[in-house]
């Protein structure tokens, strides 16, 4: 999704599972401004569903009693929010100064080869989903690859190659 005020509408109801319905109960607790909770559902409708769709985020504005808008405005604002489904492995590299002058382009090359996809893209079978992305915060390591939110550090072909052998 290059315009990231698209919203993807799936016409399915969300809800939170029960896991995420706890937390945010245990969450909830700690804001006395509800309206604080919108970045920690967020996260919790991303860790449980691997994106947020339109239906989520008017759940959360119900469920935190503010206006979908501001769940809206909030998701778009901050790039670290999928608002489109990604592939059950999200890989995500590092495109800044560090990462690149550290040939991150070559881990990049690699993936697009392997996995027959570009960034931006998701597999046809819908394993895997390639983005390059602003910095990591992790310069002193680079290149860093980030899979499914972990770091791994200090990147290479062949250290992509052996962490794509563990998923497989």
């Amino acid at each position: 999704m290059s315009d990231r005020s698209e919203l993807i509408i799936t016409g399915k109801p969300f809800a939170f599972d029960a896991e995420r319905d706890a937390e945010f109960e245990r969450l909830v607790k700690r804001y006395p401004i509800r309206e604080s909770m919108i970045l920690p559902a967020l996260w919790l409708t991303q860790e449980q569903e691997g994106w947020i769709s339109a239906e989520a985020m008017a759940y959360i504005a119900d469920r935190i009693g503010t206006y979908a808008s501001k769940v809206y405005e909030a998701a778009t604002f901050y790039t670290m929010f999928n608002l489109e489904p990604k592939g059950q492995y999200h890989i995500c590299v590092c495109r800044t100064l560090s990462c690149w002058l550290r040939e991150k382009q070559e881990i990049v090359d690699y993936l697009a080869k392997e996995i027959g996809i570009r960034p931006g893209e998701i597999s046809e079978d819908g394993r895997f989903s390639l983005e390059e992305v602003e910095c990591l915060g992790h310069c002193g390591t680079a290149p860093v690859v980030q899979l499914n939110g972990e770091f791994h550090e200090e990147m290479d072909v062949d250290k992509m190659k052996a962490l794509l052998a563990t998923l497989k």
